[in-house]
């Protein structure tokens, strides 16, 4: 591997538990978010983008409710945004075949989880392995699931906070990618909580996206392993 290439595919050899992952190409990046809510984390990776402070852009925007103010912003942003076929069921998506389909029309890449409130299954998950990130906020594996930040503060822990996971099919239980810890104050009410959470959120997701494009790792188990010894595996 030539020292400073840059990163956005990365290929797998698979030997029981482990997994190497390396560089391929120094072309950007072409990612694209999915998301349900406020899209506060989407602005925030579109933002960094623009900064140059990660190796791609985002793309496109898919979202499963067409009333989500997410929306809004991506019309700000200028960003694409589409709204796939959700079907029938809350927690699911009815067929992800329309959304990988919208995905590969566009080249992406890399997809990023930001307030997307529906599970993923094979389809998607088949089509971008080890490619779907998501962010949480609370130190996974405490508190996974909904209303992380209101379960830790009622909880009365100490500390909380946010990571950044590879997306699996168990909810919330993906390898971690990067935390952010986040101390929970004497004076602390929930909403003052809440807004560090998702400050720490807005500073995490593009630094790990950033570090997962850039930098070669291999997964063990559940363990992911930045660094030289990953390429030098990934290229043995």
């Amino acid at each position: 591997m030539r020292a400073g290439a840059a990163v956005r595919a990365s290929f797998a050899r698979r030997s029981g538990a482990l997994v190497d992952c390396g560089v391929l190409t120094s072309a950007p990046a072409t990612i694209a978010v999915l998301a349900s809510g406020s899209g506060s984390n989407f602005e925030a990776l579109v933002l960094a983008s623009r900064r140059g402070e990660l190796p791609g852009s985002i793309a496109v925007l898919l979202c499963d409710h067409p009333g989500a103010q997410v929306l809004e912003r991506a019309r700000r942003l200028g960003v694409e945004a589409l709204c796939p076929p959700a079907g029938r069921f809350s927690t699911r998506l009815e067929d992800e075949r329309p959304w990988v389909e919208s995905l590969r029309e566009r080249g992406v890449g890399t997809v990023l989880l930001a307030g997307f409130m529906r599970r993923l299954h094979d389809t998607m998950l088949g089509a971008y392995p080890d490619r779907v990130l998501n962010i949480h906020p609370s130190l996974l594996p405490a508190f996974p699931g909904l209303d992380a930040i209101r379960r830790a503060w009622e909880h009365g822990v100490r500390v909380t906070g946010c990571t950044v996971h590879l997306v699996t099919a168990e909810v919330d239980g993906g390898p971690i990618l990067g935390q952010c810890a986040v101390e929970v104050r004497d004076g602390d009410t929930l909403e003052t909580l809440e807004a560090r959470v998702h400050e720490a959120e807005h500073r995490l997701y593009p630094a790990t996206v950033r570090r997962i494009l850039e930098t070669p790792w291999r997964r063990e188990g559940r363990r992911i392993v930045f660094g030289a010894g990953a390429a030098e595996n990934a290229h043995a």
